[in-house]
Formats: C-alpha cells, structure tokens, sequence
C-alpha cells in the first residue's frame, strides 16, 4: 500500500502533480487498473457522514487533494500533502496519453460539453486519441455502460460531479474490462468546453479556487455549508495530537 495521508477518514497519497502522474502512466504501461478520486473537503465531510461514499474511497486505487482545504488540513495534522487540482491532473496526463495513443472516453456534464471539451484538447495535442463523448445519466447504468463498452477505452473520464462520478465508476469499473484508468474529474470538462472560465492563475497560487467558483456559482454556498465544520474536525484532531 502506497503512504497514505489520513485527514478525517480519508486516505490521500502522500503525491505532488508530477508523481501522481507518473505513478498512473506506469500503472497504464504496466495494464493495471486505477480508479483516481480527486477529492476536496466536501468529498471528506460526506465520506463521514456517508458509509457508500466512504466505502468508494477505500476502494480507490488513488486519491489526491482537489481542494485547498485538504492541503492545508493535512500540513496542521503534521503529514502535508500538496494539491493535485483535477483540472491540472487532466491537462498533465493528455501528452503521456497522446503519446501511447490510448483511446479515451468523455462521459458526463452537459449534453455537448463533452464533446466541446474534445475539440479543446484535440486542438492542444492533435494525437489525442479520444473515441467517444457522451453526457448521459449518472444514474443510467444500462445506458452509459453500452455506451463506454462499445467505445472500448482504456481511459475514462467521468464528469458528473462528486461523488455521482465516483459511484458510477465504483459500480461500473469492473463491468468494463478494456477499462484501465477511470478519474472523476468534477467541472472539467466545463472549463475545457468554455462553459466556465477557469481561475486567474493568482487564484491558483493563493488556494482561492473555491472563491472563484463560489463567486460565479453562488448556489455552491449550500455545498460548502460543510467547510466551516471541516476546520473544525480539523483542528479538534491537531489539539487532541491524534
């Protein structure tokens, strides 16, 4: 088992962006199966509060820090781990992907965001081998597996927000043997598509991603209701030095 980071229940890799992605190109090369989660506070607080979801978690081959907040946690409990954004994570894997030619599967977000986000990453590395985008229904197994199976990727992206994205992949991995690689990946496709702009750089930097989202998505408040808490559990565990 790899060194893992525990914060509040959840194992995290102890990876930066460049490890975590060497580590999944050599478990490709190698014809293991990864299931990635990228997950962030909110992920964690729901794990607590939910035995599926930290079940899933559990299950994960690899899990990395999508938030600010799970970096800054883990340094207080004295095992820092440094970010690994999804949308970084994608942008990191395309060329080691584009080199294999390992075919890749978009599935998720709105109907044609995927496709959109395609064309964007076609136009960043022409030999991208993407053979299939498809929005569908997190819920619709019979459907969305068809259609993966049928593609037959070895790489699957999956945008259904978490932790939708993380059931399905948990539910449906195995029934998809040319699988090898499956991430949730959240609104990255979004961001590819254009459908959201993605964070000034100064907010990359400054930890302040979810600033900007809530800014523009102001509904997200409800979501991160759960962060005040987080801190919280957080700090109560760093006093109590467990």
């Amino acid at each position: 088992m790899p060194d893992r980071v525990d914060v509040l229940g959840v194992a995290f890799d102890r990876v930066d962006l460049p490890s975590a992605v060497a580590r999944i190109v050599e478990r490709l090369d190698r014809g293991e199966r990864t299931f990635v989660i990228t997950a962030n506070p909110e992920f964690v607080m729901l794990a607590r509060a939910d035995a599926g979801t930290a079940r899933i978690a559990r299950q994960a081959d690899l899990v990395v820090p999508d938030g600010t907040g799970v970096a800054i946690a883990s340094t207080l409990l004295g095992s820092a781990i440094p970010r690994v954004p999804g949308r970084l994570l994608v942008d990191a894997l395309v060329p080691p992907l584009a080199v294999r030619g390992t075919p890749i599967f978009l599935l998720g977000a709105a109907p044609s965001v995927a496709e959109r986000a395609a064309d964007t990453l076609r136009r960043r590395e022409p030999r991208l081998r993407i053979v299939g985008c498809y929005a569908g229904v997190a819920e619709d197994d019979a459907d969305t597996v068809v259609r993966v199976a049928a593609a037959s990727p070895a790489v699957v992206l999956v945008a259904y927000g978490m932790p939708k994205q993380e059931a399905w992949i948990a539910r449906n991995l195995a029934s998809l043997p040319s699988v090898r690689l499956a991430i949730g990946i959240g609104g990255v496709f979004d961001q590819l598509a254009g459908v959201q702009r993605v964070p000034p750089s100064v907010l990359h930097h400054l930890g302040l991603e979810w600033l900007w989202r809530l800014m523009r998505e102001p509904w997200r408040w409800r979501r991160q209701r759960v962060l005040p808490l987080f801190a919280a559990l957080v700090l109560r565990r760093r006093l109590l030095g467990r």
